[in-house]
């Protein structure tokens, strides 16, 4: 889950603002230049820059394409997952909910680590351990590698109907959640100003906040209408997002063309 400190202000690097950049366009491809650009905003050299580019084209998170870079390999996944979570898709709930057990907690480290991310990626929440669920409103076929991984370690269930519901939705935490949102939603709203008059000045500060609210919409549990909180904040946030971000690209790239680079 994101937290509010996310947001504030520090030292990044070259590596974290090359992938924090592509990761929010669509497509994730940009010029070698405007990569550049983007870390001369938090003080990184152009040589930096560009030693990080090459490092991260032979780890494979990167491909050079033209004058410019694409994303690839896993950050390419999590640019197709952050895409996702910005329009939420869910389907009618039923009532039901799908169930991941492990049937043997004897497995090495890195097993149980793999599970745990790729559980989290399906939006599943361990309600208890080794037993994971969600409410069944998402599609089944939903990021087929994460469920390869789930379903090679675990029991598969649908259509089970808990006695206690509001148990398993507390394991998603949902309070933390919205408590966070609603930071995120003062922060845009503090800076939104700034990004409608197209003030450069204000870059690098939305930089994080743009990125702290994707990372949040991806860890939003996409509950059903019926076990969502009151007041629940996921639209408002959604909906406050494409504002901002629709902002931050525009002042950026008026500020990157002030480089007579448009």
């Amino acid at each position: 889950m994101s937290d509010k400190r996310d947001i504030e202000a520090r030292p990044l690097t070259a590596r974290s603002v090359i992938a924090s950049t592509l990761l929010g366009v669509d497509p994730p491809r940009l010029p070698t230049l405007a990569l550049v650009r983007s870390g001369e905003l938090f003080g990184l050299s152009e040589g930096a820059t560009r030693t990080a580019l090459s490092r991260m084209a032979a780890a494979g998170d990167v491909v050079a394409d033209g004058a410019g870079y694409r994303l690839a390999g896993p950050l390419l996944d999590r640019h197709a997952r952050q895409q996702a979570a910005r329009d939420a898709t869910t389907r009618p709930w039923d009532g039901t909910w799908e169930l991941a057990v492990v049937p043997d907690g004897r497995r090495p480290a890195a097993e149980r680590a793999r599970l745990r991310a790729a559980a989290r990626r399906l939006r599943l929440a361990e309600v208890r351990e080794g037993c994971w669920a969600r409410p069944d409103n998402l599609d089944a076929r939903r990021s087929p590698a994460e469920r390869a991984i789930v379903d090679a370690q675990c029991l598969a269930l649908r259509g089970a109907r808990p006695d206690d519901p509001a148990a398993f939705v507390a394991a998603f935490d949902p309070d933390g959640w919205a408590s966070t949102a609603r930071h995120l939603l003062a922060d845009m709203a503090r800076s939104q100003p700034s990004l409608d008059a197209r003030d450069a000045d204000a870059l690098a500060e939305t930089f994080h906040v743009d990125a702290a609210v994707v990372r949040h919409l991806v860890a939003d549990p996409a509950l059903p209408p019926e076990l969502e909180p009151p007041d629940w904040p996921a639209a408002a946030l959604r909906a406050a997002f494409a504002r901002f971000d629709g902002g931050f690209k525009a002042t950026w790239r008026s500020w990157y063309r002030t480089f007579g680079s448009g």
